[in-house]
């Protein structure tokens, strides 16, 4: 499996669909807003929820279903950035509830040589997230920097770190 992309790997215009899918559980989501102390009952008080939203139930917090979906690129655009530079702009579009898978699929939208390093290259992307009835929920997009293939090979190829078994059985 492909992990990331050199500079030289890219296209503009190359969309690549990320697999698979993540189903959002209650449990998953409870716990991000925990984890980032979200306390609004909008996420996590089905009775508030119920009672006095338009919904009539939690609505997934939209910074859980951005990182689902920036997680689902890592190994389509990000798995060899050297550095996340910018998020340019994020927005929810739809609503995400328990239950309900998010998809993602990027576009490379430009790519320009690092000005500062010729090893690298900025990579802009647009990543879009739908449903599982293919209604966009989130958009946004990042700039990424990305080594070309001349540092890939310069620090270790494919798999930079990874140690040589020894001995065996």
């Amino acid at each position: 499996m492909q992990f990331g992309r050199y500079y030289e790997e890219f296209e503009v215009g190359a969309v690549y669909k990320h697999w698979p899918g993540k189903t959002v559980t209650e449990y998953d989501d409870h716990l991000f807003c925990l984890l980032t102390m979200n306390h609004h009952p909008l996420h996590i008080d089905a009775n508030y929820a119920e009672r006095t939203t338009q919904f009539k139930r939690n609505v997934v917090v939209g910074n859980y279903v951005y990182s689902i979906l920036l997680g689902m690129s890592v190994p389509d655009v990000s798995g060899k950035a050297v550095a996340n530079l910018e998020v340019e702009s994020l927005r929810h579009v739809a609503p995400v509830f328990h239950g309900d898978t998010v998809y993602g699929e990027s576009t490379v939208l430009a790519k320009v040589e690092s000005k500062s390093r010729e090893d690298r290259g900025i990579v802009t992307v647009e990543t879009r997230g739908h449903n599982q009835d293919g209604t966009l929920v989130c958009i946004y997009r990042r700039k990424v920097m990305v080594p070309k293939q001349a540092y890939g090979a310069a620090h270790g190829g494919e798999q930079p770190g990874r140690p040589q078994p020894t001995g065996g059985a």
